[in-house]
């Protein structure tokens, strides 16, 4: 059972933030090796418009635009967010030059992080209701037995469906604290 757990929940969530870390890393050191390191310093453009693009989802969840499939919007949100923030990372690289810039890209990594936490715990809590009520269903049980009996997963499945609660104050912190650094970079960019 723990090596399920672990195989199916916690490794792909490791693996998506590695793979965004080592993605960062291998780019800046192309960057490097072919001595265009200047184009990093433009690429926090594209990558917090493609954070930007994301917000579709979230625009269409709150009926704020009307068009597109949410599923398929969600899907979208996933890969243009961790594509952004890859862009960002390596826009940022190892270099501690502005400490509002490290904020904004700490907030951007707290908030992948927290990204991905609510999708695998979801998709943990969707396939654990859906595994109970088959499971229920095969003992022949009703359907108001079944309700009966889901009461409590089904109450704990809607209070995971709430994490957003705590991946929107930290959304919020990180398009502050981004903003804060773009308002920054344009004061004081030596524009002579």
């Amino acid at each position: 059972m723990h090596a399920r757990l672990l195989r199916r929940e916690v490794l792909p969530f490791l693996l998506t933030m590695a793979a965004l870390v080592v993605a960062a890393l291998l780019i800046d050191a192309l960057l490097h090796l072919l001595n265009v390191v200047w184009i990093g310093r433009y690429l926090g453009i594209p990558g917090t418009l493609l954070i930007l693009g994301s917000t579709a989802y979230s625009l269409r969840k709150r009926k704020v635009i009307k068009s597109g499939h949410p599923a398929k919007l969600l899907r979208l949100h996933e890969w243009l967010a961790w594509l952004g923030s890859l862009l960002v990372l390596v826009h940022a690289g190892i270099h501690f030059n502005a400490i509002l810039g490290w904020l904004a890209v700490c907030a951007m990594l707290i908030n992948v992080g927290s990204g991905l936490t609510g999708k695998f715990l979801l998709d943990r809590s969707r396939r654990r209701l859906e595994d109970a009520q088959k499971r229920m269903r095969q003992k022949g049980m009703t359907p108001e037995e079944l309700e009966d009996r889901n009461y409590w997963d089904s109450l704990t499945f809607d209070v995971v469906k709430k994490w957003r609660v705590v991946h929107f104050p930290i959304t919020l912190a990180f398009a502050v604290l981004a903003t804060a650094h773009i308002v920054a970079v344009f004061l004081f960019w030596g524009w002579k």
